[in-house]
């Protein structure tokens, strides 16, 4: 029996057959980086649609999100406030109802748009100005909206977690409390229609639901039992953080999720099938073990929970075959840095996908063999938590050059365009079955379409607090990047 006739009889394979087990090319897009002609100042949700239709035409069929969950004021996706309430600031102020009513607001919006000018998204700038364009429109358009049977449905479907999201938000106030639900059902209206458009046009979305939640989230506050908030997640000192690093996150408190059957993760999977048809779980090697930082300790001093290595696979097979039962999602594990043999064997028999970076695919400065990879994985050049194939190749020489040795090539000190776009293709002909890449990887390939210094393609440095995480914003416009045909044509070689 060959690998795909075997994943038809893993647990994941209900989800599997909904995407089909073939090969998917994609990339992977961080709303945020976005802009348009009609975006004020960070990507919206209706930034997608034209992408997604891009994405038809050029022979690609996922597009990968980071976390579109309300993060309050933090900038980073994966620090959310609630599993369950979009991130109200991506809002397409454009694609607003009844908006054709209220000239002055459509003037507001124009002069809005000036906020995508700057090279980096102004969070705070942006943060205020859509606060009160939108509170300006809740007055305006909150009666005629909400005189819709559309939003009633809404309100009864997400009772239970959207009156504590509105709590946690509003402190009880009735009118603000209708302010929140009234942007949520905003949200959900938007991310829907992306959904419906990518399903129009064949294309697969690809979410990420994060495995922790921000320590002073509306669900530690409603669910306080779920939480061990005395411990902080983190990982152990290795070789790519010498001292660890502590994330700030409470760890779950399984025993009690157990008790309660899983409600709490039931109903995140259960809203985020609304919008996905595939889904991320960041840090997937955490629902077998999590290391836990003690408070007041530093990641040295930390432990793995559970502490008992021999239950690690019982307890995260018992977790995951509960999410592959509940959600018709396809799940793809971010299984790096050092994982345990024991697990990425128990990924595989679920049918779970696990991440192959090129540049770590490798044992003593020996690469992989592409055709190696193993079928139920994504290949990937970069992440959005690491440099990008340029910079690797200016700040890691040593691995530089044993990768050009690999490539027969002879080395140099700067990666050229054509090996550029050579490690592109190899990531696309891998033996994995998905193989998705940051979008602004393939801007290289165009002159002018990234920034002049490579450094300013970067979007996270893990374990630091910086206003260079989160800012990207991709130097063409949507309406730029679909419309190059350079552009078009280089992905379409690449693919083939």
């Amino acid at each position: 029996m060959n690998r795909r006739a075997e994943i038809e009889q893993t647990p994941a394979a209900k989800a599997w057959k909904k995407v089909g087990i073939r090969h998917h090319h994609g990339i992977d897009v961080p709303l945020f980086s976005l802009h348009s002609q009609k975006s004020c100042g960070i990507g919206e949700y209706p930034d997608l649609i034209p992408l997604i239709k891009w994405c038809k035409e050029v022979g690609l069929d996922v597009i990968q999100l980071l976390p579109l969950n309300d993060t309050g004021y933090d900038t980073s996706p994966y620090s959310a406030i609630s599993a369950y309430a979009l991130n109200p600031w991506h809002l397409g102020l454009y694609d607003l109802p009844y908006l054709q009513n209220f000239p002055h607001l459509k003037q507001k919006i124009k002069e809005l748009n000036g906020l995508c000018k700057s090279q980096r998204i102004d969070y705070q700038k942006v943060y205020k100005e859509k606060e009160a364009f939108l509170r300006e429109y809740f007055q305006q358009a909150f009666s005629l909206v909400t005189s819709d049977q559309e939003y009633q449905t809404f309100l009864k479907a997400n009772k239970e977690w959207l009156e504590a999201y509105a709590n946690y938000k509003a402190s009880k106030y009735d009118d603000e409390q209708n302010y929140h639900y009234f942007l949520q059902f905003l949200c959900v209206k938007q991310l829907s229609e992306v959904k419906k458009t990518a399903e129009e046009h064949g294309v697969f979305l690809k979410g990420d639901v994060p495995i922790l939640i921000n320590r002073e989230s509306v669900d530690t506050w409603q669910h306080p039992e779920l939480f061990l908030k005395e411990y902080s997640a983190g990982s152990p000192p290795d070789w790519f953080t010498l001292d660890g690093q502590d994330w700030g996150f409470p760890i779950y408190n399984w025993d009690e999720l157990e008790k309660q059957d899983y409600r709490w993760w039931k109903k995140r999977l259960e809203l985020a099938g609304q919008f996905y048809h595939i889904y991320r779980l960041d840090h997937i090697v955490g629902f077998y073990r999590i290391f836990a930082i003690p408070a007041g300790l530093t990641p040295k001093e930390g432990i793995f929970i559970p502490e008992d290595e021999t239950t690690w696979v019982g307890h995260g097979e018992k977790i995951l075959r509960m999410m592959l039962k509940e959600s018709s999602m396809l799940p793809i594990g971010e299984d790096l840095a050092v994982i345990p043999d024991s697990i990425r064997e128990s990924l595989r028999k679920l049918g779970i996908c696990g991440t192959k970076v090129i540049r770590w695919e490798y044992i003593e400065n020996e690469y992989k063999n592409y055709q190696d990879y193993i079928t139920e994985s994504m290949t990937t050049v970069s992440t959005h938590d690491a440099d990008t194939v340029q910079l690797w190749w200016r700040y890691y020489p040593d691995e530089a050059k044993a990768f050009a040795n690999f490539k027969g090539w002879e080395y140099t000190n700067d990666l050229s365009i054509n090996n550029h776009r050579e490690i592109l293709k190899d990531s696309h002909h891998t033996s994995s079955l998905f193989h998705i890449n940051l979008l602004n990887e393939y801007f290289v390939l165009i002159p002018g379409m990234t920034w002049d210094d490579p450094d300013d393609e970067r979007i996270n440095y893990p374990g630091t607090v910086s206003d260079r995480n989160w800012t990207l914003r991709f130097r063409p416009s949507v309406e730029e990047i679909v419309s190059n045909q350079q552009l078009r044509d280089e992905i379409k070689q690449i693919i083939l």
